[in-house]
C-alpha cells in the first residue's frame, strides 16, 4: 500500500464523485487540522458557496474570510482558525490582469463587456489556471511565526474543496490543458509554477466515495488517472458508512434463510409487538434486504482496500448536516490520523 506522509502535506485537494459528500468531508479535514494550532484556508472552486452554507455564514466574497476555530488539540493546544475563500474564475481572471498587465480600471471594463466571461468559457484550460492559479498564491507562503499579524499571515494548510473525480485529472493538470494554447508567457508560466506543487510530496489528492459500485468504480479510475499523471494520491475517504448493528453470524443466517421465524416471533411478542406470519414474514424480507445491501457494502470494502491507499471511514450522522456534525467527523478525522 502507498502511504502519504501526511506531516508534509500542506495542500489537500478534496474530490469524489457527485453525491458522495466531498464538500462535507473537505470542510470536516479543515476544522481537523486547525486542531493544533494551524491556520487553515478553506477552498471553493464551483460557484456553489457550498461553505457559507455548511458554516451558515453570508455568502462568501472574493477574498479570504475567517469562518471558525478548529477543534481543541488532544494535546489541550490552542485550536487554529479556519479561514475561507470562494474562488471565481472571472474575478481570478480580473487579479491575474492587474498583476500581470496592470489593467486596473482597464480590466473591469472589459468585465463590464462581458469578455471576462467569453475567455473563460471558450478556453478552460485557461479557467483551470486561473482557479488552481490562486491557490497557489495562498499556498506558495507559508505561515510565519510570531504574535503580531504581519507575522501571522500565510496558512500551515490548505483545503481545496475541487471539481469531482472524472475532472480532477484535467483540473490539476494544467500543464496538458494549456499545451495548444499558450506556450509562452506570463499564464503559461503560472501553469508551469503550479504544476510544481501539485506533483510535490508536500500535495495530496484525497478520494472521497460511498460503498456503492459506481462511486467505488469511479474512485479506483480517477487513482489510476492521477498515477498517470503523476499527481500525489492521498487517501481514500468513505463515507456515509451505515452503522453495523447485526453481527455476520447473524446476517448469514438471514442471507441463507435460517433464521429460527420461533424465535423472532418470541423476541416481538416479549417487546409487546403482536407476532403473526404476516409481521414475522416483513420483518425478515427487511432482513434480508439489508443483508444483502451489507454483502454489497463489504465487496466495495475489499475493493477500495485494493486500491494501495490509505483509507478512512466517515459514519452516516443521523439527524442531518449541521455544524455541530462538521465538528463530529472532523474529530473522527484527526483520530484516525488523517489531520
Amino acid at each position: 500500500m502507498s502511504t502519504t506522509d501526511n506531516a508534509k502535506v500542506r495542500l489537500h485537494v478534496v474530490t469524489g464523485k457527485g453525491g458522495t459528500g466531498k464538500s462535507t468531508v473537505a470542510a470536516a479535514l479543515a476544522l481537523a487540522l486547525a486542531s493544533t494550532g494551524k491556520r487553515v484556508l478553506l477552498c471553493e472552486v464551483e460557484g456553489r458557496q457550498g461553505i457559507a452554507q455548511m458554516f451558515d455564514v453570508p455568502p462568501l466574497p472574493y477574498e479570504e474570510r475567517r469562518i471558525a476555530a478548529g477543534l481543541p488539540g488532544a494535546d489541550g493546544a490552542t485550536p487554529g482558525e479556519v479561514h475561507a475563500l470562494h474562488i471565481d474564475a472571472e474575478s481570478a481572471f480580473l487579479e491575474y490582469l492587474s498583476m500581470y498587465y496592470k489593467l486596473g480600471r482597464a480590466g473591469r471594463a472589459l468585465d463590464r463587456f462581458g469578455v471576462i466571461e467569453f475567455a473563460t468559457t471558450i478556453a478552460p484550460g485557461v479557467r483551470d489556471v486561473l482557479l488552481t492559479g490562486k491557490v497557489f498564491e495562498a499556498a506558495k507562503t507559508e505561515r510565519r511565526k510570531g504574535t503580531s499579524s504581519k507575522d501571522r499571515q500565510g496558512y500551515d494548510a490548505i483545503v481545496l474543496d475541487a471539481p469531482p473525480t472524472g475532472r480532477i485529472t484535467q483540473f490539476l493538470n494544467v500543464n496538458k490543458e494549456l499545451a495548444g494554447l499558450a506556450k509562452v508567457g506570463p499564464i503559461k508560466a503560472q501553469a508551469d509554477t503550479v504544476m510544481t506543487l501539485f506533483r510535490s510530496p508536500q500535495t495530496a489528492v484525497h478520494l472521497v466515495t460511498v460503498l456503492e459500485e459506481m462511486p467505488v468504480q469511479e474512485t479506483a479510475d480517477g487513482i489510476a488517472e492521477l498515477r498517470d499523471a503523476r499527481l500525489p494520491v492521498g487517501g481514500v475517504i468513505v463515507n456515509l458508512v451505515r452503522p453495523r448493528d447485526l453481527s455476520a453470524a447473524t446476517l448469514a443466517s438471514i442471507a441463507d434463510d435460517t433464521v429460527d421465524r420461533a424465535a423472532v416471533a418470541a423476541r416481538l411478542q416479549e417487546a409487546g409487538v403482536d407476532a403473526d406470519d404476516a409481521v414475522v414474514d416483513g420483518l425478515l424480507a427487511e432482513a434480508r434486504d439489508h443483508a444483502e445491501r451489507r454483502a454489497l457494502e463489504e465487496s466495495q470494502r475489499a475493493l477500495v482496500a485494493e486500491m494501495g491507499t490509505a483509507t478512512y471511514e466517515l459514519p452516516r450522522i443521523a439527524g442531518g448536516l449541521d455544524l455541530g456534525a462538521l465538528y463530529e467527523l472532523a474529530g473522527m478525522l484527526r483520530e484516525q490520523g488523517l489531520a
